[in-house]
């Protein structure tokens, strides 16, 4: 499945959920307040901009957002929010396209460096990152933890949640560190619809190495937005790394 297959005019069509989910008010608006705090004065662009979920309420909160986007149907969507003059967007890959101007924060949220496939891909992203930062600037990702402790010895597969309406499995390939959720959503009729996206699952130690190949530094991590502790029993992570400041 290559990404561009995946991030559909249809998927686009559905991927918002005003007020649930991922855009649900308690969710959404720590990961704003942080992300505008950490912007300050200067400018912020989002890897992966998608529909605009985080980059509007961010850019109403007066800070210039940017997007990097590899589908085109994302976009369209995000420009029912949005025009060009507001957010401007580069089509293109978040490993290798650029955006012009210098910013103070560049941010990667809800899992999406996981997209990249190969490690090589995932390091050329924090490279990435690097290049559109002033000295000084901050890269935050936000992942999830493997959670391979909970996968049965022998078993490849993990129900990680089920509700109403609604059943998310994990297919593992633990030597390529490959993870393919699925997403069954169904009513009370016989079909059901399933929407699949591969990932390439990162251990945090593995993230901070490759923070370091692109020049930053580990400066914070926490649980989520809203600063809770980082434990062993933490199933994600917000990660703010830095760039080094001007001599």
């Amino acid at each position: 499945m290559e990404q561009e297959e995946i991030w559909s005019a249809d998927v686009a069509r559905r991927y918002d959920t005003p007020g649930t989910g991922m855009f649900a008010p308690e969710v959404l608006g720590p990961a704003v307040d942080r992300l505008a705090r950490l912007a300050g004065e200067g400018a912020a662009l989002e890897f992966a901009i998608g529909t605009g979920r985080v980059a509007v309420p961010l850019a109403g909160r007066s800070v210039p957002v940017t997007g990097i986007e590899l589908s085109p149907p994302m976009v369209e969507q995000l420009r029912t929010k949005a025009d060009e003059s507001t957010i401007p967007v580069v089509i293109g890959d978040m490993a290798t396209a650029v955006a012009p101007g210098e910013y103070s924060l560049v941010y990667l949220v809800y899992n999406t460096i996981s997209n990249l496939l190969t490690q090589a891909r995932q390091v050329e992203c924090f490279r990435n990152a690097a290049r559109h930062l002033v000295p000084g600037g901050r890269f935050v990702v936000e992942l999830w933890v493997p959670e391979l402790r909970r996968l049965p010895p022998g078993q490849k597969a993990m129900v990680w949640e089920c509700a109403p309406g609604y059943i998310g499995l994990d297919t593992y390939d633990v030597l390529r560190q490959h993870v393919v959720s699925h997403h069954f959503r169904f009513d009370d009729g016989e079909r059901a619809q399933l929407f699949r996206s591969p990932h390439r699952y990162i251990w945090p130690a593995e993230l901070d190495l490759m923070a370091q190949l692109g020049g930053f530094q580990l400066e914070s991590r926490h649980e989520d937005w809203n600063g809770a502790p980082f434990t062993e029993d933490s199933r994600s992570h917000v990660s703010v790394y830095r760039l080094p400041p001007a001599p």
